[in-house]
């Protein structure tokens, strides 16, 4: 219910700011665009694309599987890129079980393989988050129910949260738990600074790719605060690529500090560049991976190299 009342004030949200909007305007400063500014924000979108893809390395790292980097990194990046367009059920979990086991690997390592990406992913975004959040770096506008007091309350807790997930790493590596049939082993704390750091990097990293687009006239630290707030708000929403969310949410919070024409120019850049281009990208490579199987039959799956962490 909660999803489903969230879902319909975004909506209405969307609605509201559609109706002010100069679209001539958008598509008068996305004509514009300097080309240098396109290829720094495609340079830097690469990097992030790059850096996710080392999420599932640690991942064959920890569990030992026997797959060749050359093999892990294209799943990675189809998984990203199919999950950001589709959502992290299609993408981020179909898409790795389906070419996982196209390579030989088993559903139980699939498995571990995807929940550390997982925790990695958002282990990152609970420091950054919680930083931003506690440091007040963003100012809720006055008709938000959700005020900064409360926001920063919610930082701190988020920061409590990371460092209780550093603490149970420090303390009970190795520790294997069963929850609902499904084996979960602690990593050591070593794998979960690794997984920090490169959260860390990669949140910073995409929050880098609006700051570009939009030339430098807002700090970094607002434009960071504000697409963190609208990740999350994706996910609750459960929004395909989070569309219309992410545009609600920049033009809620920084409307009032760039033109908006100016804002959703550099938003709808952002998609075609953070999400449609690798989404090309991955759909031609999917298409040959499935090739490549097809005509190579089911690989046998391959051996362990290593003791899980």
């Amino acid at each position: 219910m909660l999803t489903v009342l969230f879902f319909a004030a975004v909506a209405w949200l969307i609605y509201r700011n559609a109706r002010n909007v100069d679209w001539r305007e958008v598509g008068a400063v996305l004509l514009d665009y300097p080309n240098g500014t396109l290829w720094l924000a495609a340079a830097v979108a690469a990097a992030s694309h790059a850096i996710y893809g080392t999420f599932d390395l640690l991942g064959r790292h920890w569990t030992g599987h026997g797959l060749a980097v050359r093999q892990v990194v294209p799943v990675t990046f189809v998984s990203y890129a199919f999950n950001l367009n589709l959502g992290s059920l299609v993408g981020g979990i179909a898409f790795r079980y389906r070419l996982y086991s196209r390579l030989g690997l088993d559903t139980d390592t699939t498995s571990r393989v995807l929940g550390l990406s997982l925790v990695t992913n958002w282990l990152g975004y609970l420091v950054l988050a919680g930083g931003v959040f506690a440091l007040r770096v963003i100012t809720p506008p006055d008709d938000w129910k959700f005020g900064a007091t409360a926001l920063q309350v919610l930082g701190f807790a988020l920061l409590a949260a990371a460092a209780g997930y550093l603490a149970l790493c420090a303390a009970r590596a190795g520790h294997e738990y069963s929850v609902r049939g499904h084996r979960l082993v602690v990593p050591s704390l070593r794998m979960a600074l690794l997984q920090l750091a490169l959260s860390m990097a990669n949140w910073a990293v995409i929050a880098g790719v609006i700051y570009v687009l939009l030339q430098f006239k807002l700090p970094y630290p607002l434009v960071l605060g504000v697409l963190l707030i609208a990740a999350v708000a994706g996910v609750v929403a459960h929004i395909p690529a989070g569309l219309g969310v992410l545009e609600a949410v920049f033009i809620a919070l920084l409307g009032h500090r760039v033109p908006q024409g100016e804002l959703l120019a550099a938003l709808i850049a952002y998609r075609a560049i953070y999400y449609l281009a690798p989404m090309l990208a991955a759909t031609a490579l999917y298409l040959t991976l499935e090739a490549r199987a097809k005509k190579g039959g089911s690989p046998a799956a391959p051996a362990l190299h290593g003791k899980a962490a």
